[in-house]
């Protein structure tokens, strides 16, 4: 319950063995300075044994009094620092902060040596004669050079989901610096009211990056790809919450989205998020969707030859996520406590680190991943790349599968449905953008390597 967009937590009843109570008395302490409430508080009385033949007397009563807390402080009293900031917290983006350290030192180390080596190898093969070399033992990611550049399979579902990603990386980043510098937080709905404008906004950025994807696959149907790119994202979100409305009309729930509501949102997606799209997807196709690969593609593919069970795309794709995931899990206890137990997240500056440190450990494994797929002389790293950072959703999904058990005491149909389909749309955004990162930082990579190679 909300008062002045104050939270308000009061207890209804409670249950001792087989009998039940519930308190019949509210007392409201409102405390304001000049013309304004700066708190309020709410407490019980006269609990009452109840059965089902029961008539309750509900009564309440309201004190006024006045304070010295100014208005731009109220929300201190509901900040837990002693949670966000514990030690624990500080220790966990420590650990994060020297795991990316160690990684990137580690990745940076290897690649440079192996491919330093590879680049030796493959210069000496180049002053071998024609005879020489197809006696010689060639193997690595030279040799799938006509390959590498060859368009991936659903280029259309593939475009979208990085266009989607492109634009929720954009807008996660631009939501956190908003809260950090705008104290979201104080204002009731305000952070919901802002991602959904700061996601219309980078509109264009979804069509620009997935429309020239497209083209640079091979894609016709710009227009076709213009509305799935436009329409992946909300229409994800706006189903869950048409099942969640549903099901709370059917409960006569508070949680209820008005029909009003939903009508604003339609047209938010038709009449700002859909043109604006078009608008990126018109740049996009005509400024960057020329492909440009380094090297040619042969007429006919290359076969795919045989390797160890731990050089399949599938397996790299499930092995891929867990250490992003790992490097962002204590900050989702944070988040979903806050979000879940009625805790008022604030420490947006943890979160812009994490971020970051999400980011970097992403594009770091994503890279090794790739270059040992390719160095098995397997061409199919577009989708690899993209499912295997995106596996970090995977398990964020799981995680929440265990806080839900675990941390939460939610039960019933309705709290079941609403938690996990929130938690899906978060999951899956969350996967959405971590996939983008790794593909992005491997489309980057491959393209500086084979163009630094000479290839006849």
């Amino acid at each position: 319950m909300y008062m002045d967009d104050l939270p308000i937590w009061a207890i209804v009843g409670e249950v001792s063995e087989a009998e039940f109570f519930v308190w019949t008395h509210r007392k409201i302490d409102i405390l304001y300075n000049g013309d304004r409430i700066v708190d309020i508080a709410v407490t019980t009385e006269q609990k009452t044994q109840v059965d089902k033949d029961t008539v309750l007397n509900l009564s309440y009563e309201v004190n006024w009094a006045k304070s010295e807390v100014k208005f731009e402080d109220r929300y201190n009293k509901y900040l837990d620092a002693s949670f966000f900031k514990h030690k624990i917290h500080w220790f966990s983006i420590f650990n994060s902060f020297m795991m990316v350290i160690f990684l990137v030192g580690l990745v940076a180390m290897i690649l440079m040596r192996t491919l330093k080596k590879d680049y030796q190898r493959y210069s000496k093969d180049d002053d071998l004669d024609d005879i020489e070399r197809d006696l010689g033992d060639e193997y690595g990611w030279k040799q799938i050079h006509g390959d590498v550049f060859r368009p991936g399979n659903h280029s259309l579902l593939f475009s979208t989901m990085v266009g989607t990603g492109c634009q929720l990386s954009l807008a996660a980043i631009a939501l956190i610096l908003l809260a950090v510098s705008e104290k979201l937080w104080t204002e009731r709905g305000s952070i919901l009211s802002t991602a959904i404008f700061v996601y219309a906004a980078t509109a264009p950025i979804n069509g620009y990056c997935g429309g020239a994807l497209y083209s640079q696959l091979g894609g016709r149907r710009w227009i076709r790809q213009c509305l799935v790119g436009a329409s992946f994202f909300p229409g994800v979100v706006c189903s869950t919450s048409f099942l969640i409305n549903f099901i709370a009309i059917s409960y006569h729930s508070a949680k209820a989205i008005p029909f009003t509501t939903m009508i604003a949102i339609a047209a938010i997606c038709l009449f700002i998020i859909l043109p604006l799209t078009m608008v990126g997807a018109v740049f996009g196709r005509n400024i960057s969707g020329t492909p440009q690969p380094p090297c040619r593609i042969n007429p006919v593919p290359r076969q795919i030859p045989e390797k160890k069970w731990f050089m399949e795309p599938t397996f790299i794709i499930f092995t891929g996520g867990i250490l992003p995931f790992g490097s962002v899990f204590i900050e989702m206890y944070f988040i979903f406590t806050s979000f879940w137990a009625y805790k008022i997240y604030y420490v947006y500056g943890f979160m812009l680190l994490v971020y970051l440190i999400l980011l970097v450990v992403t594009v770091c494994i994503t890279i090794v991943c790739i270059y040992f797929l390719l160095n098995s002389e397997d061409y199919r790293w577009q989708w690899t790349s993209f499912l295997s950072a995106a596996s970090t959703g995977f398990y964020i999904y799981l995680y929440a599968i265990y806080y839900f058990i675990f941390k939460t005491k939610m039960y019933g149909l309705f709290q079941t449905v609403f938690y996990f389909a929130n938690m899906f749309v978060f999951s899956l955004g969350f996967g959405i953008m971590c996939g983008t990162f790794g593909y992005l930082a491997c489309r980057l990579f491959i393209y500086k390597i084979y163009a630094t190679v000479k290839i006849d």
